[in-house]
């Protein structure tokens, strides 16, 4: 083998560096910290779904059983 082909990077080799580096390095930046949970116990239990007049004229306009 030549000291030139020991040097260089096939194709393949390439890509494979490429994407590795991509890889790890955007997964760090992006990731999200962990937030903590806001809501007591009380409030995680209320009742979320009102059936106002509105939902209810949505409900009877697009004539979505009940």
């Amino acid at each position: 083998m030549k000291a030139q082909d020991k040097l260089s990077l096939g194709r393949r080799q390439f890509f494979r560096v490429l994407g590795a580096g991509t890889a790890g390095g955007a997964v760090g930046p992006l990731a999200p910290g962990a937030a903590a949970d806001t809501e007591n116990h009380d409030e995680k239990r209320k009742p979320r779904y009102k059936e106002t007049d509105e939902v209810k004229t949505y409900y009877r306009v697009n004539r979505y059983p009940r």
